[in-house]
């Protein structure tokens, strides 16, 4: 089996369940490209000019979601930064990992109306300070059977938030720099070709971001540095 490569960053406490048959992926495309500074407004411009998609889940049990993936401009000269929260250890799925604010649609809910909801009612970011600029591609899971849509938005400011529920642990503000530097970014080729399936990792100092949230960071750095293309929907 190969072995992860020592000279990453740690990454989080999080358990993978890495199976037995896997194999290093491709580098970040982000990293092939000339280098290009990470701005707000070229990734608000570029999420701007994208279609709204129709809700298409891909099995009639797909329970329809929405994610809010709010971006502000950051302090440290590292361009952007995205909010994402730690999920509490104490839930039956998806336990300890890090995401965006998010969750099921509500009878009546448009996707926007419901990450403005979850991101309200999980860290308490009131809707009023936020403005959505449009979506990310949708994508689906096959462990919850979710459905979801990436409403992308953005603040002005850095709204004081703290987790309201107890779906979040923590909550973390960081910066697209940091998420797109050389030792963060990995991708594993999990299964066996031509059945195998490429899995994204961002690792930071403390945590880890993989599975659905990492192909939503994937393609927002992706926008970021003008490499935009469609993502595969399920993983």
């Amino acid at each position: 089996m190969p072995q992860v490569d020592p000279a990453r960053r740690p990454g989080g406490s999080q358990p993978i369940p890495r199976p037995e048959s896997w194999r290093p992926g491709a580098p970040a495309p982000w990293t092939q490209a000339a280098p290009t500074p990470i701005s707000l407004a070229a990734i608000v411009g570029a999420v701007s000019a994208r279609p709204v998609a129709p809700l298409l889940p891909p099995f009639s049990d797909a329970r329809n979601s929405a994610v809010l993936v709010v971006l502000r401009d950051g302090d440290g000269g590292d361009g952007p930064e995205v909010l994402l929260t730690r999920r509490s250890m104490e839930l039956r799925i998806h336990r300890g990992e890090v995401s965006f604010p998010g969750g099921r649609l509500e009878p009546g809910e448009s996707a926007v109306d419901a990450a403005l909801r979850e991101a309200w009612e999980e860290v308490g970011l009131d809707p009023a300070v936020v403005t959505v600029h449009g979506e990310l591609d949708h994508l689906s899971t096959a462990v919850s059977r979710s459905y979801i849509v990436p409403v992308v938005a953005s603040v002005d400011d850095r709204p004081a938030l703290q987790p309201q529920s107890g779906e979040v642990d923590r909550i973390l503000w960081v910066s697209l720099g940091e998420l797109a530097r050389a030792d963060t970014f990995r991708e594993e080729l999990w299964g066996t070709p031509p059945m195998d399936r490429p899995i994204f990792f961002f690792e930071l100092d403390d945590e880890t971001i993989w599975g659905a949230t990492a192909r939503m960071v994937h393609q927002l750095l992706r926008l970021a540095h003008g490499l935009d293309g469609p993502e595969p929907l399920a993983w």
